[in-house]
């Protein structure tokens, strides 16, 4: 059977990292799909770990190449999935959980319609903007385009098959693994446990 590709996307600044990290950490067997990004290492990030951490030319060279599922300019950096890892994991039966923006997970919802897609929201806009400024990485203006862009995400939130609030780390990432457990036990992706001929 294919595996699950479980997308999570939601706003900025609505703690998509640490939820799906909770999820990771409470379900081993579900595999974390690393992006390429040319945006520059936070503090504690590692190549290869978070992201592949590749230059402009690097990544200009992997869209020539075809090698992204999707990629996309956010806050003039890119980001894009390698589709080779994707295909390999998913056709070995494996779950993988995709943390990735809004421009980018309706890209693969094109391409992969049949993914499970998971919509992180903050309690609140004013709990958003408390968490971007909590960083302490933005300068007025950019906190002002964040939270500007980060309404108009939410809106495209309606496109998702699940949404999930972020009240609460634990619990948001609970009910990402109930959705899972969910997804596994449709109809259609067991069809073949269905199979009795010769039973009797």
């Amino acid at each position: 059977m294919r595996g699950l590709l479980i997308v999570v996307s939601g706003a900025s600044g609505t703690g998509k990292g640490t939820v799906c990290k909770k999820t990771l950490d409470a379900m081993p067997e579900v595999a974390y799909s690393i992006s390429a990004t040319t945006r520059a290492p936070r503090p504690g990030e590692v190549d290869g770990r978070e992201y592949y951490f590749i230059s402009r030319d690097e990544f200009k060279a992997w869209i020539a190449d075809g090698k992204f599922l999707e990629y996309a300019e956010v806050y003039g950096n890119f980001y894009g999935t390698p589709l080779n890892k994707i295909e390999e994991r998913l056709n070995r039966g494996e779950d993988i959980l995709l943390e990735i923006d809004v421009q980018g997970a309706l890209n693969v919802k094109r391409k992969m319609p049949e993914g499970v897609y998971i919509f992180l929201l903050p309690p609140s806009l004013d709990e958003l903007k408390r968490r971007i400024e909590g960083r302490g990485t933005e300068t007025p203006e950019s906190l002002n385009r964040r939270l500007a862009n980060a309404v108009a995400e939410i809106k495209i939130g309606l496109e998702y098959d699940y949404v999930v609030v972020n009240d609460s780390v634990d619990d948001a990432a609970a009910q990402i693994k109930t959705i899972i457990a969910a997804e596994r036990c449709k109809v259609e992706r067991n069809r073949d446990k269905f199979n009795l001929e010769g039973a009797f």
